[in-house]
């Protein structure tokens, strides 16, 4: 059972062909990854998924067609986004972020805080003036505050000292237990340690599908496919 179904996802922005039909499948449980060498259309499949750049096909949620609604409304009907820019409100504080991000009368603040207890240390300072790893912490307690059908995490380890990668990582973890992932990530370490399932674009269309472990413990199609051995990072 899936928890997201695309089918023949196409993207085109100004003229340019950029996803030439993708599919895709997320299941109703754990991680599945979705892998690429770089520019090969992973984040604009995120964006076609939700409504963010002119797309057809098929997108169904929850067994819902979901191709003709405007993004504000997938939010709605529960898909969690950590964009790959973070995409805080730089001008306003960590607990402003939050709130705006509320979307229930009980938000999952206890989870949030016992996940990222620098964030309540800073509840009160402008988001603009967090590090990059802080930023990143609020963009996924965003998520989190909120019983979503499906999380989407676009490159949430990018750029990250090591420290908080982990952190991330276990965040993530977290996630997974109470609502499907779909992970967008270079770093193969994380995706080793959470992706049950993965799915690997490569020039807009999709290349393969399958098992995370089977892909990840074949070094020559991982370098093919990916552009990188197995073995090149360290452990989350």
């Amino acid at each position: 059972m899936n928890v997201l179904e695309v089918r023949d996802l196409r993207v085109v922005i100004e003229g340019r062909h950029i996803l030439h039909g993708v599919d895709l499948d997320v299941a109703a449980g754990g991680v599945t990854a979705l892998l690429g060498r770089n520019g090969a259309g992973k984040t604009t499949t995120v964006r076609g998924v939700l409504g963010l750049v002119p797309r057809s096909g098929s997108v169904r949620l929850a067994g819902e067609e979901t191709t003709g609604l405007p993004t504000h409304r997938l939010v709605q009907r529960g898909i969690g986004y950590v964009p790959e820019d973070r995409g805080v409100f730089a001008g306003l504080s960590v607990a402003e972020n939050l709130r705006l991000a509320e979307r229930s009368s009980d938000p999952a603040y206890d989870l949030v805080f016992e996940l990222f207890p620098e964030l309540k240390q800073r509840a009160r300072q402008q988001a603009g003036t967090l590090s990059g790893g802080q930023q990143q912490m609020v963009a996924i307690a965003r998520t989190l505050l909120n019983a979503n059908r499906l999380l989407i995490a676009d490159e949430p380890t990018k750029g990250l000292a090591p420290r908080i990668v982990t952190e991330v990582a276990v965040a993530l973890e977290r996630a997974a237990e109470a609502v499907p992932v779909l992970l967008v990530e270079q770093n193969l370490a994380l995706v080793r340690r959470l992706a049950t399932h993965c799915v690997v674009v490569a020039d807009g269309r999709t290349v393969r599908g399958g098992s995370a472990e089977d892909l990840l413990s074949d070094a020559e199609a991982a370098r093919a496919l990916l552009g990188v051995g197995t073995r090149t990072e360290g452990r989350p």
